[in-house]
């Protein structure tokens, strides 16, 4: 059965956040993005082009409209948060306050700590979401598209007297379905969440240094050690913390990485490409950081965020 169409915000209108934003309002929802100033003006200008290799599609009023002010989502019925990770704090103080009590908030963001801290500062549920796409903005309202689009959801760490239930969870998860976008609901959201942060880690840095995409840096034969003792560095921050990831599977993760997303340069290397602050602290450095928690060494995640705080420090 069609759901109604909702009225849906996207705060972040990067490549993430234009991708699904976009699906979204192709698929009928009035959806609103909370953009800079240049961003807003072009998109409501122009509308948000996606262009895959199989596919396109452009959407514009009166399903999609570009706002510079969170008032704008006083009357959505669930928002999506897709900024930087280092924004997640100030980006939820900013839209708290226009929120209607019954908004959902989901986290579609790298890392693993999102949608707790974004949970903290709304003091409301909020969805955790592990995103695979592979995308790119072209320039402003044009996102490339190069690979998969979808996506793992869970619930949110409870709060005392509230219950999220799995019923509410799935009603959301179809709004996504129905706009083709695949969604699988998980009850260990967490471990995707890790797993995830280990194909971070493995491939985003070193993208990033060398500038090149994921099948250029996994076919020189030196990477490919380098690759393999990131992955058992996060291995053993994560089983300490907890959460049981596998060496072996976490290699075949990336080998899949490679094969679906041979040409992606990762977020991190689109970062330091436009001379931008990148996530590699909720990355590589929050392996460094929950490994001295440990007492765990990583040397090569170590190495990997210096460097690329390094060319950032040159900004």
């Amino acid at each position: 059965m069609k759901l109604n169409a909702l009225h849906l915000g996207v705060v972040g209108a990067g490549a993430v956040g234009g991708y699904f934003g976009g699906l979204l309002a192709r698929a009928g929802h009035q959806v609103t993005l909370i953009a800079r100033q240049a961003q807003a003006e072009a998109i409501n200008s122009s509308g948000l082009r996606i262009e895959s290799a199989q596919w396109q599609c452009h959407v514009g009023h009166p399903q999609l409209r570009a706002a510079t002010h969170p008032a704008e989502l006083r009357s959505a019925q669930g928002v999506l948060l897709c900024v930087k990770s280092g924004d997640t704090e100030s980006a939820s103080a900013q839209i708290g306050p226009h929120l209607g009590p019954d908004c959902w908030v989901m986290s579609l963001q790298n890392g693993v700590d999102n949608a707790a801290r974004a949970q903290e500062v709304l003091q409301r549920p909020v969805i955790p979401a592990l995103v695979y796409v592979a995308a790119a903005v072209a320039q402003t309202g044009i996102v490339q598209h190069f690979g998969r689009g979808d996506l793992v959801v869970g619930s949110p760490v409870p709060r005392v007297g509230e219950v999220f239930s799995d019923a509410a969870l799935n009603e959301i998860a179809d709004v996504f379905r129905q706009a083709d976008i695949p969604v699988m609901v998980s009850n260990n959201v967490m471990h995707a969440l890790w797993s995830k942060l280990l194909v971070n880690c493995a491939f985003n840095a070193i993208s990033a240094l060398a500038q090149v995409d994921y099948g250029t840096l996994s076919s020189h034969p030196t990477i490919r050690p380098v690759m393999h003792g990131i992955v058992e560095e996060v291995v053993r921050v994560a089983r300490a913390g907890g959460i049981e990831l596998d060496l072996h599977k976490g290699l075949e993760a990336c080998e899949q990485i490679i094969a679906g997303m041979t040409r992606q340069h990762s977020s991190t290397a689109q970062d330091l490409a436009r001379r931008k602050r990148s996530e590699i602290d909720h990355l590589n450095g929050f392996i460094v950081r929950e490994g001295e928690r440990f007492g765990i060494p990583t040397p090569i995640n170590r190495t990997l965020h210096a460097l690329v705080k390094l060319v950032e420090s040159t900004f």
